[in-house]
């Protein structure tokens, strides 16, 4: 099938040959090729959402400049070759032309295929920094570390906001209980975060080792810890061989996969036993400990599209993406960062972990940017700095430089997580640029961004914005390194190591810069970026 002379109704199979038209640029299917958008003639690429989604957000779904839209239900392979689009489904692909400019065909697809929910996620997400202990404790969250953490935020003049305790919280991966020897009041710990003014949120994974009790309870129904019997049984994914899966207890033996912990068997969430247990242990979570909700980590497509047999027939590696992304609707603070189908829904997004390099920082715009046009309206970057720990340990190759440029790129984006403590990797020159960075994150656009993911909430649409999206047709479609929040601020960070300055691509309208002045638009001009400048424009009301 042609799409390249689709018009208002949908043209429909379960595969599709698009021409591009000139001029045409389009945006979608994996938010982890967000340098490489827009696509365009020129594009060479292949990407099989049927056995990767990049370990972030993706969809079978593609907008273009000039309003086209093509559409999967199901997880679809996309080839970009000489000016041409090849999508090959086991469901029909749908190439639509609801309008005439990017914007048109996101709304429409937000309206057909994923409407919102009219829902936003915690509002503190927004209106304060984040704070997650990755970074300062890795391997070796305690109870004193952590509250000392937080404190030193308040400390040094940040607000209270989201905070995540991350991995090693637990005694073991599906041993969801305090470490004992490492929390010895988790609880306690718990209020007087909350009476600092914290929400907290545990991280969280889909992965059971294979030697803990909860491996035995749900693998075989039987707890020798507990001297106790379970009357189901079952629910991990598993290897079929040439006869079946062997059993082990009249279950399906499970599966151990790799990742990036070592070995473990993964909860098969189709399956009513896991999901039975895994509420239980998340409930339990809340109700004794008193915590807000959940980084729920893992869970990446990769994982489930190996051939492991599942509990339902048929089930896909979606469909087990899926199953595990719902569980952050259930609890009132979640984050999540690998997403199929879970468009239009009140759960912040995160971005694939980032290093600490200028090319990961450069990515970080056009990846939220992708994200944003895949439907998901809010998307949060990595961590300030980057998630890879081992760059923050003395003698390692940190750059104050890049910290503060990161900093700022989370400033005006909508989300802003700390986890690095400016306070340990920062001179005092830094950590004065990064307390000032936060003042005016808070009494300029704090509320306003609060405002916008509301208004996003109720239209579908994403916080984040390329400037195709907000003036169309104007030449700034290859535009990477500037973004728009709303309708009502540009942001153009400085991304290049001892730069100094850089070009700022103004569209139309009276715009008002950081620095007080005002410029008529479209213009193109150079602004000075020293290291404590973040250069941003203000739109003006027509």
């Amino acid at each position: 099938m042609d799409g390249g002379s689709a018009s208002g109704a949908a043209c429909v199979a379960c595969s599709a040959s698009v021409a591009m038209l000139p001029g045409e640029r389009w945006w979608g299917v994996a938010n982890a090729f967000g340098a490489q958008m827009p696509f365009d003639e020129t594009t060479e690429l292949e990407i099989d959402l049927t056995r990767d989604g990049f370990n972030n957000q993706y969809a079978s779904l593609l907008l273009s400049s000039l309003g086209r839209v093509i559409w999967c239900d199901e997880q679809a392979s996309f080839r970009f070759s000489r000016g041409t689009i090849s999508v090959d489904a086991r469901a029909p692909v749908a190439v639509e032309k609801p309008g005439d400019t990017l914007r048109d065909a996101f709304l429409h697809a937000s309206r057909t295929h994923f409407p919102p929910s009219g829902r936003t996620p915690d509002l503190l997400f927004f209106s304060a920094p984040q704070y997650n202990t990755w970074i300062e404790l890795t391997y070796h969250q305690n109870e004193r570390d952590i509250l000392d953490y937080a404190q030193s935020m308040l400390d040094n003049g940040l607000p209270p906001g989201v905070f995540m305790i991350d991995d090693t919280w637990q005694r073991g991966y599906g041993d969801w209980r305090f470490e004992p020897d490492r929390f010895r009041d988790p609880k306690g710990m718990v209020d007087k975060l909350h009476a600092m003014g914290f929400k907290v949120v545990l991280w969280m994974c889909p992965f059971v080792s294979m030697d803990s009790p909860a491996y035995r309870r749900i693998a075989w129904g039987v707890d020798p810890d507990d001297v106790k019997g379970y009357p189901d049984k079952g629910g991990f994914l598993f290897r079929n061989g040439p006869d079946g899966p062997r059993r082990v207890h009249g279950e399906p033996e499970p599966a151990a996969v790799d990742w990036w912990n070592g070995q473990s068997a993964v909860l098969d969430l189709t399956h009513p036993n896991a999901n039975a247990w895994f509420h239980e242990q998340l409930d339990r979570l809340v109700r004794d400990y008193g915590v807000d909700g959940f980084k729920f980590d893992g869970g990446a497509l990769g994982t489930y599209a190996a051939g492991l047999g599942t509990y339902r027939a048929g089930a896909s590696g979606g469909d087990q993406v899926m199953a595990y992304a719902r569980y952050s609707l259930e609890y009132p603070v979640c984050e999540y960062r690998n997403a199929w189908r879970f468009q239009g829904q009140p759960v912040v997004e995160r971005l694939h972990d980032k290093g600490h390099c200028w090319e990961d920082l450069r990515a970080l715009v056009p990846q939220m940017l992708a994200g944003g046009l895949l439907g998901h309206s809010f998307v949060c970057p990595d961590m300030i700095g980057g998630g890879n720990w081992v760059s923050f340990i003395p003698g390692s190759p940190f750059d104050p430089e890049l910290f503060i440029r990161s900093a700022q790129v989370h400033a005006l984006c909508g989300m802003m997580q700390f986890s690095a403590s400016p306070w340990r990797v920062l001179d005092e020159e830094g950590r004065r640029i990064v307390r000032d960075l936060v003042r005016m994150r808070q009494s300029t656009f704090a509320d306003r961004f609060v405002e916008l993911a509301k208004e996003c909430a109720r239209s579908g649409e994403p916080m984040i914005r390329p400037l195709e999206y907000g003036f169309p047709g104007l030449g700034y479609a290859g535009i990477l390194d500037e973004f728009l929040m709303g309708d009502f601020l540009l942001v153009a960070p400085q991304l290049h190591k001892g730069a100094t300055s850089r070009e700022v691509v103004l569209p139309p309208g009276r715009w008002r810069a950081d620095d007080g002045t005002a410029v008529d638009g479209p213009c193109t001009l150079r602004v000075d970026t020293p290291l404590a400048r973040l250069p941003y424009f203000e739109r003006e009301p027509l």
